[in-house]
C-alpha cells in the first residue's frame, strides 16, 4: 500500500519541524565513500513516541557516541511529502543521506530504477545483513531492471517488519461469552452473536487502506504461495475473476450486508477507526501491528488482545520501511554505519519493547508479555513464509484503485463483479508497460 502503516500515531504523518541534533559522527574505512563527510543527513516519518521513533532515537545516540566529530542532522518528515516528492528530491542536490522509503515496486522499486538509490548488496553481505533477515523479508529490499520486487540488487534495509492481524476486546467477548476464533466459521459466529445483540463487529476505515486490507485477508484465505507470487511479483498471469479474489470481493460484500461491517465505514479514515476501537465502540478491528504499540499506551479502561486471521496461513505483511541511502549521498559510509546500529541487539531489543516487530531481536530480551505476543505472532507468520504483502503494492498508484473499489462494496455502488473488474484494468495496463 501506499503506506501500510497510515494508522500509527497520528504525529507520525504530520510535517515536522526539522530537528538539527549536534552529533559525533565517525569514520569508517577511509576508503569507503563519504569515511571523511562532516555531516550526515537523515530523514524519517515515524513519531518520537512510536516504536521505530524511540529506537530510532537510540541509534543516533549510539552513532553519536561512536562518531565524534560529524554533525548529524535529523529531519521528522511527513510520509506523504516523502512519497509525493521523493524523486523530485533524490534527483537534487538536496537529498539527505539516508532516509526511511516505502517499499514496494511502486516506490522503492521505482526510485531504484531510475538509478536514485545506492545498491548497497556488497555492503550487505559485508555486515551480515542479509543473514539478519529471512526470504520472505528480503523480497522487498531487492530490485530487478524493471525495479520488481523479489530479485535483483538490493537497494534497502529494513530492521523492523510488520503484519496485519486481529485486535479484539476481551471484555465485549467475556460479556458475550465468546472465544477466540481458530477457523474463518467461527469467527463468522462470533460476528454473528455480536450483530444478534445490535453491536456492529468490525471497526474498519474504508476511506483508507483498512478495508482493502480485509478484502485481500479473505482473498488470501484461498490462495497460496504461488498465487502471491504471480499477484505481487509478476510470475504468471492472475485472474481477477478467479477463486481467489472472487471470494475476497464476495465475502467482503457478504460481511456488509450481514452488518459486520458498518456502511457508513465508506468514509471512515484509519485515524478514527483506530480511536473509536481504543474508546471501546467496536469489539473487533483487522489492521496491522503498526497499531500495537499506540493501543498499549492509549487504551485505558478494558482488556483487548490479538489474534491471527482465523484459519489463514498467509496474511498481509512483510518487512517494515526501509532505509536507503541516495544515489547523491555525500556521506554514503557514514549513512551504512548509521543503518548498521539499527541492526544492533540492543536497538532490536528496544523496538520490541516498545511494540515493534524487531527483525533480528533475541525474544529472550522482550520483557512485555503483549509486545512478546506481537513478535510471537510474528515469528509464527515469517516461519511460515506467510507474508503476502499487500494488496497495493503491484503498480503504481494502485492504492486509491483499491480505496474506490472497496468503498464500492461497502456503499453499494458496485457489484463485486464491477469492482473487481474495475481493480483488474490497471493492474493489467501495469504489466503492459513492463512488457509482461
Amino acid at each position: 500500500m501506499i503506506r501500510s502503516r497510515a494508522g500509527l500515531s497520528a504525529g507520525a504523518f504530520l510535517l515536522a519541524t526539522s530537528l538539527v541534533l549536534s552529533a559525533c559522527g565517525g569514520s569508517g574505512d577511509s576508503g569507503d565513500e563519504g569515511a571523511d563527510a562532516k555531516t550526515l543527513t537523515l530523514w524519517h516519518y515515524e513519531g518520537p513516541t512510536s516504536a521505530m521513533g524511540i529506537a530510532w532515537n537510540k541509534a543516533i545516540e549510539q552513532f553519536k557516541s561512536s562518531h565524534p566529530g560529524v554533525e548529524v542532522k535529523f529531519e521528522e518528515k511527513g510520509f506523504e511529502q516523502i512519497q509525493q516528492n521523493a524523486q523530485m528530491i533524490l534527483n537534487s542536490d538536496s537529498a539527505p543521506d539516508i532516509m526511511e522509503y516505502n517499499k514496494g515496486n511502486a516506490t522503492a522499486g521505482l526510485l531504484s530504477k531510475q538509478g536514485l538509490l545506492t545498491d548497497l548488496s556488497e555492503e550487505a553481505s559485508k555486515r551480515g545483513w542479509d543473514k539478519a533477515l529471512n526470504s520472505s523479508l528480503q523480497t522487498t529490499t531487492k530490485y530487478d531492471d524493471d525495479g520488481i520486487m523479489g530479485s535483483g540488487k538490493t537497494f534497502g534495509i529494513p530492521n523492523y517488519a510488520e503484519y496485519v492481524e486481529v485486535y479484539y476486546n476481551k471484555d465485549l467477548f467475556k460479556k458475550y461469552n465468546l472465544q477466540v476464533p481458530t477457523t474463518l466459521d467461527e469467527f463468522t459466529k462470533v460476528m454473528d452473536t455480536f450483530v444478534q445483540n445490535k453491536v456492529t463487529p468490525l471497526a474498519v476505515g474504508g476511506a483508507e487502506y483498512p478495508a482493502q486490507q480485509i478484502m485481500y485477508s479473505l482473498a488470501l484465505s484461498k490462495a497460496d504461495r504461488a498465487w502471491v507470487d504471480d499477484f505481487q511479483l509478476y510470475k504468471n498471469k492472475v485472474d481477477f475473476k478467479g477463486p481467489q479474489l472472487t471470494y475476497g470481493a464476495n465475502t467482503f460484500k457478504e460481511w456488509v450486508d450481514k452488518g459486520y461491517i458498518a456502511k457508513n465505514s465508506a468514509g471512515i479514515k484509519a485515524e478514527d477507526m483506530g480511536v473509536s476501537f481504543t474508546q471501546g465502540k467496536f469489539p473487533i478491528m483487522i489492521s496491522g501491528s503498526w497499531w500495537y504499540g499506540r493501543f498499549v499506551n492509549e487504551i485505558k479502561n478494558f482488556e483487548w488482545g490479538t489474534f491471527l486471521f482465523p484459519g489463514n496461513k498467509l496474511h498481509p505483511g512483510s518487512s517494515g520501511n526501509l532505509w536507503v541511502v541516495p544515489e547523491k549521498s555525500k556521506a554514503k559510509s557514514l549513512a551504512y554505519d548509521f543503518i548498521d546500529i539499527t541492526m544492533k541487539p540492543e536497538i532490536q531489543a528496544l523496538l520490541g519493547n516498545n511494540g515493534g516487530v524487531p527483525v533480528a531481536a533475541d525474544t529472550s530480551q522482550i520483557t512485555d508479555p503483549k509486545n512478546k505476543e506481537l513478535i510471537e505472532n510474528f515469528n509464527k507468520v515469517s516461519s511460515e513464509d506467510g507474508l503476502a504483502f499487500y494488496p497495493d503494492w503491484p503498480a503504481p498508484g494502485y492504492y486509491d484503485v483499491l480505496v474506490a473499489g472497496v468503498q464500492g462494496l461497502i456503499n453499494g455502488s458496485k457489484t463485486p463483479d464491477q469492482m473487481l473488474t474495475e481493480i483488474a484494468k490497471p493492474y493489467d495496463e501495469n504489466l503492459a508497460d513492463l512488457g509482461k
